[in-house]
């Protein structure tokens, strides 16, 4: 059985720093290109960062570049999302998702397995 488990959300003031967390289980993690993508309030689920299955390769949407780091453990069988100068604009839910030799892609339909999500509050 397939499991990706997000943590490490929370609230955080406006210009601080969260990392996030997701443990996979049940696949050949090192096989997969992770995905981190996000959905706030009343909007679409939208691409966030993706990183390829050996790590050698990141991909960031245009408004987190520079702020945030996608980075992977293929000991561990995690992915992270560290996510630095936080705005009011990155409050929703984070979900990680996994795609089988994927090359990471912005394309959510790729992805063939998901996490349920963890909240990420930005205050101002």
């Amino acid at each position: 059985q397939v499991q990706l488990v997000e943590s490490g959300g929370g609230l955080v003031q406006a210009g601080g720093s969260l990392r996030l967390s997701c443990a996979a289980s049940g696949v050949t993690f090192r096989n997969y290109a992770m995905g981190w993508f996000r959905q706030a309030p009343g909007q679409e689920r939208e691409f966030v960062a993706a990183i390829t299955p050996s790590g050698s390769s990141t991909n960031y949407a245009e408004s987190v570049k520079g702020r945030f780091t996608i980075s992977r453990d293929n000991a561990k069988n995690t992915v992270y999302l560290q996510m630095n100068n936080l705005k009011p604009g990155d409050t929703a839910v984070y979900y990680c998702a996994a795609d089988l030799y994927g090359s990471g892609s912005e394309i959510i339909r790729r992805y063939e397995y998901w996490g349920q999500g963890t909240q990420v509050t930005v205050s101002s």
